[in-house]
């Protein structure tokens, strides 16, 4: 509140306390201005939605938050029927700063219209670091990135009846239940970093009886299963730096690390220099798109890597059990295992293939991004045949529809999905 507002009501004291004992009883210590429950919600799921939009690094505009927070509250009102029939909502200039506020979004961007790729920087920025990997003396091994991506763990194509059918089929999780990872490497290729995988709870019941430091990920969790500063920060000083000294010592390499990063709103702007073997340098914005390395084959094939060997564990399933039976007894466990087996099957010479656009001079195989396609296209072939197998009668073109989804803005409905399991996996970790 502004500093007049205070003394204002700091002036008016008297009467308002003469006010107050007039209106409620005097045993009432404090005053509250309380949201209720349509506004809250709303609220609750737009703020989900904002950080959605920022993590695919497509910070919305005023227009668009105001559409998107108006459209919801249509929503969130359906919901509790009656009980809303008088509640009102304009998302007016005013309550979007005071919507910030209450959310902590003190930080978020909020743009005028979309930003598009700018092809100049991403031109020019090669050369820029063709220059910093000189003055630095940095070998194929001693450079790394990393970047997020969602995982939709658990879900179908929308066209198979499983997806279909999950939303009234009691004990299927939603189809939108979404975990982050963060994954990277070397330019060599030959290190690949240990996926930093973060959910919307802590102790999940498929976890209940394992211990987070035995999984082949390094297990984080908040409330939107989204990578923050702090916890990148955390996993930069006490996993990044750790693992990678220990390959440089089995390497016999010198500890020297050029880690490049993108614009993501979860990566800390002030790690330069906050170790001494350590230079951190950042893509231009606005060229993510064009020229981050994970996003130029890596992550799309781990993807389909992932789906490839659910689906087969599938078809090798217990004798006699339907593929309702096996999507139903799949945790978040099943997906970890599976997450790790997929990225380890990324090879060599794919890590090292997605450079080119950066590091041309140290792609040993200049083709790597055409075979790398090729890769990808017979894996989506494989999934096909595999699809068949188990009856869901698919095309390729359903597959490239459910990868395409994982970068979608999320609908009112996948909002409400995804804040209606958080609610569940809190009351088991109360359990």
């Amino acid at each position: 509140m502004n500093r007049s507002t205070i003394g204002t009501i700091l002036k008016s004291k008297d009467r308002i306390m003469e006010h107050v004992r007039s209106s409620v009883p005097m045993h009432s210590t404090i005053i509250s201005k309380k949201r209720g429950k349509v506004i809250g919600e709303l609220e609750n799921l737009l703020s989900i939605w904002m950080d959605d939009c920022h993590q695919k690094r497509k910070p919305p505009s005023l227009m668009l938050i105001q559409e998107k927070a108006l459209s919801l509250f249509e929503d969130v009102k359906t919901k509790y029927g009656e009980e809303a029939a008088d509640v009102t909502f304009t998302a007016s200039h005013g309550w979007f700063n005071c919507f910030k506020a209450h959310n902590s979004l003190h930080n978020i961007k909020v743009t005028g219209e979309a930003a598009s790729a700018d092809t100049v920087a991403a031109q020019e920025f090669p050369a820029t670091l063709k220059e910093i990997i000189k003055e630095g003396a940095f070998s194929p091994q001693q450079i790394f990135i990393v970047d997020e991506t969602g995982l939709y763990w658990k879900k179908m194509p929308d066209r198979t009846y499983i997806s279909k059918e999950e939303k009234s089929m009691p004990g299927f999780k939603p189809a939108k239940d979404r975990l982050t990872l963060l994954l990277g490497g070397n330019t060599a290729g030959d290190m690949k970093i240990k996926p930093l995988l973060m959910y919307h709870a802590e102790n999940p019941r498929a976890l209940k009886n394992i211990a987070k430091a035995s999984l082949p990920v390094v297990w984080k969790s908040n409330r939107k299963a989204w990578v923050t500063l702090a916890m990148f920060q955390d996993w930069f000083y006490h996993q990044f730096i750790p693992e990678v000294e220990q390959y440089f010592r089995d390497k016999n390499i010198p500890f020297n690390i050029l880690l490049l990063l993108d614009n993501a709103p979860g990566h800390p702007p002030f790690l330069d220099g906050f170790h001494a073997n350590v230079k951190v340098v950042f893509l231009p914005p606005n060229t993510t798109s064009l020229l981050q390395p994970m996003d130029q084959g890596a992550i799309a094939t781990f993807k389909k890597y992932y789906l490839r060997r659910t689906f087969r564990q599938a078809t090798e399933g217990e004798s006699g059990m339907t593929l309702r039976e096996f999507w139903k007894n799949f945790t978040i466990c099943n997906a970890i295992k599976n997450i790790d087996a997929s990225w380890r099957e990324i090879t060599t010479a794919t890590m090292n293939g997605v450079w080119k656009k950066l590091c041309l001079m140290f792609v040993h195989d200049s083709p790597s991004l055409a075979k790398l396609q090729a890769g990808e296209q017979n894996v989506v072939d494989n999934i096909v045949s595999i699809s068949e197998k188990l009856d869901l009668h698919l095309e390729e073109q359903d597959f490239h529809e459910y990868f395409a989804v994982h970068n979608q803005e999320l609908t009112n409905e996948d909002l409400m999905e995804l804040e209606n399991q958080r609610k569940e996996e809190e009351k088991e970790d109360e359990l």
